[in-house]
């Protein structure tokens, strides 16, 4: 997106404009707290009616969710386009697909993560426990362990912690400025492979 505000009177296919509230809505919730946010706010960036969000979205927290969601939540698409290689590459292009998402969108991710500073609000938390077991299953897909069954319960978990990680790390990058990308990169890269290769054979020794 090149401006702040979107003209007005595009005509626009109803996939694209929806993207277009929520690309729009996912900027503003990142610049200001929610309660700060109006749906008239967001409805002038995009250049649309306000009751276009109402029609796509239903209510501001239901787009406020929806901006959460596709914040934190790994697409298929990520997945499936990760190179073929060896386990060091494909953590390798892991890494840096998600350091590349969150400093694109790093207001906003971190807002997003925080639960955009409402509280602990069940359905926020909702949407970010489904992200971390979407994130658990896609990064066993990345490392070749999407048809593991042994252990599974285990290894989710791990993977859910090691998400964790991932998180605090970024925070450290992003927002506390206390690592840089590169160091960011090596610690998550590098506990991921070891988890792999050192932890998660443990589960099942010879």
């Amino acid at each position: 997106m090149t401006s702040d505000v979107m003209p007005r009177g595009r005509r626009l296919e109803p996939d694209a404009r929806r993207e277009q509230i929520l690309a729009c809505a996912v900027r503003l919730f990142g610049e200001r707290p929610y309660a700060d946010v109006s749906t008239t706010d967001i409805a002038n960036a995009a250049g649309v009616a306000r009751g276009l969000i109402n029609h796509y979205f239903g209510t501001k927290k239901g787009l406020f969710l929806e901006s959460v969601r596709v914040l934190v939540t790994i697409p298929a698409v990520a997945v499936e386009q990760l190179p073929r290689g060896d386990l060091a590459t494909r953590v390798d292009a892991s890494v840096t697909w998600f350091l590349d998402v969150v400093s694109r969108h790093s207001r906003s991710w971190l807002a997003a993560v925080d639960g955009g500073g409402v509280g602990r609000d069940p359905d926020i938390e909702r949407v970010l426990a489904e992200a971390d077991e979407i994130a658990a299953d896609s990064i066993l897909v990345a490392v070749g362990l999407a048809e593991a069954t042994r252990h599974r319960d285990e290894l989710r978990a791990m993977v859910r912690a090691y998400c964790g990680l991932a998180k605090a790390t970024a925070r450290e990058w992003l927002e506390r400025d206390a690592l840089d990308r590169e160091q960011a990169h090596l610690l998550l890269a590098t506990t991921l492979i070891t988890l792999v290769e050192r932890v998660f054979p443990t589960l099942d020794p010879e």
